[in-house]
């Protein structure tokens, strides 16, 4: 039976730690095969992405990114995912596409998070008040409890709007005031040219720069990324498609053995005190089949109910 698991009633039975430890232990089992598919039309973008790892299953995951939507009251981002048995390779779930993309997307940060974050964090500031900002805040609370949060984005009606929804966070209304004084950074802009300058930086930071997607995207500065130990969630999906990391390395400013480990090497994920410390969330399907095997485990766990018998010819 192919289970339906909607956002709500899924949502209701995840936690943000515990899909951090699933993702560690999905990458101890062996690395995954992985093939990506960008088409690009103009500011819009297909994503279409299928991973497979042996002992866990395999997820086929479509996104489309239209920027333009959000003026018309519509979502930027939509899609589908399917998750396949490992053993014989039927459908055992339908996933919310939303619900996937916001747990994996922040849960990817905060895996590294928790691992490069200075041993006391006070201060949080997100950069970016939309969807993907708002997961960040739920995700680094769960994480960092004592922590104070700031919001910053380009435009302050967001910001406000942002801090309202989030009881507790503080319009930061100076962006480099407000990365001078955080202990963690989260970027979850659309920019296409940085706006997170390495002078801002101080040593002991640690900075998730989520944003950035496509090749002619960026959210860091040469001299942050020269400034700070790099670290990505997968050299597969960053390094050859992202422009956070194609433009400094195609420029010179960084090489690739500046970027010192994945998440098939979190043993390598570690910091001095005084290190600034970066990690260039960039998904992948992988991650996705991950994050969709979690759900679905919860789900079973919590004795879901909504199914697709097999040969019901659902679309």
């Amino acid at each position: 039976m192919t289970q339906i698991i909607p956002f709500d009633a899924g949502e209701a039975r995840l936690d943000w730690i515990a899909l951090t430890d699933a993702l560690a232990a999905g990458h101890a089992l062996p690395r995954a095969e992985i093939a990506d598919l960008f088409l690009y039309r103009g500011g819009d973008t297909l994503l279409n992405r299928s991973a497979w790892i042996d002992g866990m299953g395999l997820a086929v995951k479509a996104a489309t990114v239209f920027p333009g939507n959000p003026a018309a009251g519509r979502p930027m981002v939509n899609g589908a995912v399917n998750l396949f048995s490992d053993t014989d390779g039927s459908l055992e779930a339908l996933v919310d596409f939303h619900l996937v993309t916001k747990w994996k997307t922040a849960a990817d940060s905060l895996l590294a998070a928790r691992r490069l974050a200075p041993p006391r964090v006070e201060t949080i500031l997100i950069l970016g008040a939309g969807t993907v900002g708002a997961a960040l805040r739920a995700a680094y609370a769960a994480a960092f409890p004592g922590a104070g949060f700031e919001i910053w984005n380009r435009s302050a009606e967001g910001a406000r709007a942002f801090a309202a929804a989030h009881p507790g966070t503080r319009v930061a209304p100076d962006l480099a005031e407000a990365v001078a004084r955080a202990d963690i950074i989260g970027c979850a802009t659309m920019a296409r040219d940085p706006v997170l300058r390495g002078d801002w930086l101080r040593p002991g930071q640690h900075i998730d720069l989520i944003g950035a997607f496509r090749p002619d995207m960026r959210e860091a500065d040469d001299t942050a990324l020269r400034r700070a130990r790099l670290f990505v969630d997968s050299r597969a999906t960053t390094i050859g498609h992202i422009g956070e990391l194609m433009i400094p390395l195609a420029s010179g400013a960084i090489t690739e053995d500046d970027i010192l480990a994945d998440f098939y090497q979190l043993d390598r994920f570690a910091r001095a005190p005084d290190d600034i410390t970066i990690c260039k969330n960039g998904g992948g399907a992988h991650l996705d089949l991950m994050t969709a095997r979690y759900i679905l485990d919860c789900w079973r766990a919590g004795d879901g109910t909504a199914r697709i018998a097999p040969g019901n010819g659902r679309d």
